[in-house]
């Protein structure tokens, strides 16, 4: 399936890109191993006017300075000091929007998911919540600022779209920090999926 090209990521609209996002094939190789998922969940992060982001008010700074770069990179920071996001950068260059990604459905990959997860059996936890499908992908901060058309991180069109029913959208997670901007509904996910993260509606 072929990649998406790099002017997918160009659109300054970050949300229509969060839903258009949805259903494609997030895809790594690392140490040679290749695993891959469909995106399933996703939430919107709108650069310098919105409070949830790390670029709120044009904050610039180590960590936040790949998502003033041109879109169609990853944006992988350490959340809690613990977890690797994987966000996808998008729009033209200094403006730092960028997508979570949040759930992924595994399509390739399984046994080597099951093992990165510490997991015996496989259950949807493998790869709802953005932590938890970073880990899966061998997702971490080593990925930060890769080409997301290159070799070791990718996002994969389907030559027939991926259909999941409905697209539900909602309050971010996590941001109550960011006060009325937390009540902004950009989280996208396929109703009833079963990898996103929650609620399960």
């Amino acid at each position: 399936m072929p990649k998406l090209p790099f002017s997918f990521y160009q659109s300054d609209d970050v949300n229509d890109l969060a839903i258009r996002l949805l259903g494609k094939k997030l895809v790594t190789v690392v140490d040679g191993v290749l695993t891959a998922g469909v995106i399933v969940e996703t939430e919107a992060y709108k650069g310098v006017e919105d409070k949830a982001s790390h670029a709120f008010g044009g904050r610039l700074t180590n960590r936040t300075q790949t998502m003033y770069e041109p879109g169609g990179i990853a944006y992988v920071y350490l959340c809690y000091g613990i977890h690797s996001l994987i966000n996808v950068v998008t729009g033209p260059q200094f403006t730092p929007h960028a997508v979570l990604i949040r759930g992924l459905e595994p399509t390739h990959g399984m046994e080597v998911m099951l093992q990165r997860r510490h997991m015996v059996s496989f259950h949807p936890r493998i790869t709802a919540g953005p932590g938890a499908l970073s880990r899966a992908l061998g997702i971490d901060r080593g990925l930060n600022g890769k080409d997301l058309s290159g070799e070791e991180i990718w996002v994969e069109d389907y030559d027939q779209p991926y259909h999941s029913g409905e697209i539900i959208n909602s309050p971010r997670i996590g941001v109550s920090y960011a006060q009325d901007h937390a009540l902004l509904p950009w989280r996208y996910y396929y109703k009833g999926n079963k990898f996103v993260s929650k609620p399960h509606l």
